[in-house]
């Protein structure tokens, strides 16, 4: 959390970024999944991004995310949102 804590004052961010450690939420998002590396199967984190509204209605998912574009993406889906 302490590292959560400095990005998000680094990059005057203006939303809670949260950790899982005992993996409730990560399971209940269906996120925890079988991955397989260099032919080794263990269980880790899908990188996925929720928009949750204020209400906590998730109001678009983006699984198996990919960095390139994906910021530009999300600040854009929101934008259309919040239209």
């Amino acid at each position: 959390m302490e590292s959560h804590q400095k990005f998000t004052e680094k990059n005057n961010l203006k939303f809670d970024i949260v950790s899982d450690v005992d993996l409730e939420v990560i399971k209940a998002f269906d996120v925890w999944k079988e991955k397989n590396m260099y032919g080794k199967k263990t269980m880790g984190v899908e990188r996925t991004t929720f928009i949750v509204d204020k209400q906590g209605i998730v109001r678009k998912i983006y699984p198996k995310v990919k960095v390139n574009g994906h910021a530009e993406k999300v600040l854009e889906d929101i934008k259309e949102l919040l239209k």
